[in-house]
């Protein structure tokens, strides 16, 4: 009995001592939110409320639509055409060596979601065949030196257009303070020859440097706010665009500029006009036909 007793006082004396510590000022969030205090929703314009503001989409393939929605009053319409794949993305500064959750609702046929540049694994989810709105969800853990990682959608090529609303990437944030840049403005193509185009843009606050995409594919990075680029097929339409980076990632990207590449100037054959009373290659001549 006096054991009994004793046992009883204790966890009386436990309990007040318990009640007064969760009394004191502050302590009982700090207890409670302590494990999930960093977590956030870190994607901008995840509802695309502000039409695509964040996001950037190859090819000029979307576009905020008021119907169908998911959530609130618009949603992301994202059309494949040809060999696009309307891939829509954003670049996001995260901390290194964490777990984030990356979520959204889509609907259409073969609709991606996935996260690149993790450091780890990059992940990816999908559905075959939503006809109506489907959420995918998927995780990753960040590398040890990770600041930044790209969330993107994307459709297949001639399924026709996804959709895509309300997604988001739950997780600590960069903790660095420092954010991607804003994306580039101002993008214009200069001189255009048969094989190139040149292009400038206007400077981004906070940016290191400049990466220069040729139809949804890198193409090269440079420092300065002008770029050429080469190696181009002649008579053919490329389309381009800019991000801006620091050491935080990668900005959405810029509008789209559309350049076409000038005629060979030595017609079909390619190459200069030969010089007067050249032979023409394959061209056999005669004992009274010297050059």
């Amino acid at each position: 009995m006096e054991r009994d007793r004793t046992g009883r006082a204790a966890r009386r004396l436990l309990a007040a001592l318990t009640a007064t510590l969760l009394g004191l000022p502050g302590l009982t969030a700090l207890s409670s939110t302590a494990a999930h205090a960093a977590d956030a929703d870190l994607l901008r314009n995840g509802g695309f409320e502000s039409g695509l503001d964040g996001w950037s989409c190859t090819a000029g393939s979307g576009a905020a639509v008021n119907s169908p929605v998911h959530g609130g009053t618009s949603a992301l319409r994202a059309t494949p055409v040809g060999s696009d794949d309307a891939q829509c993305a954003q670049t996001v500064a995260v901390q290194p060596n964490s777990q984030y959750t990356l979520s959204g609702h889509v609907r259409g046929s073969y609709v991606y979601l996935g996260a690149s540049g993790t450091g780890t694994t990059d992940v990816s989810t999908w559905t075959q065949s939503a006809a109506d709105w489907q959420q995918l969800t998927t995780t990753f853990r960040t590398g040890a030196s990770t600041t930044g990682v790209t969330v993107y959608t994307h459709g297949w090529y001639g399924t026709g257009a996804y959709y895509a609303d309300d997604l988001s990437l739950v997780g600590p944030g960069g903790g660095t303070g420092q954010q991607p840049p804003a994306a580039p403005t101002g993008l214009k193509a200069g001189t255009v020859t048969s094989s190139s185009v040149a292009l400038t843009w206007s400077p981004v606050t906070g940016a290191t440097g400049y990466a220069v995409y040729r139809d949804g594919a890198k193409v090269q990075t440079v420092t300065g706010t002008s770029a050429t680029v080469t190696g181009l097929a002649a008579s053919t339409a490329y389309a381009f665009q800019v991000a801006a980076v620091n050491d935080a990632g990668e900005s959405a990207r810029s509008a789209t500029v559309t350049a076409t590449t000038a005629a060979n100037p030595g017609g079909p054959g390619g190459g200069t006009d030969l010089p007067p009373h050249a032979p023409r290659p394959g061209l056999q001549l005669g004992p009274d036909h010297g050059p």
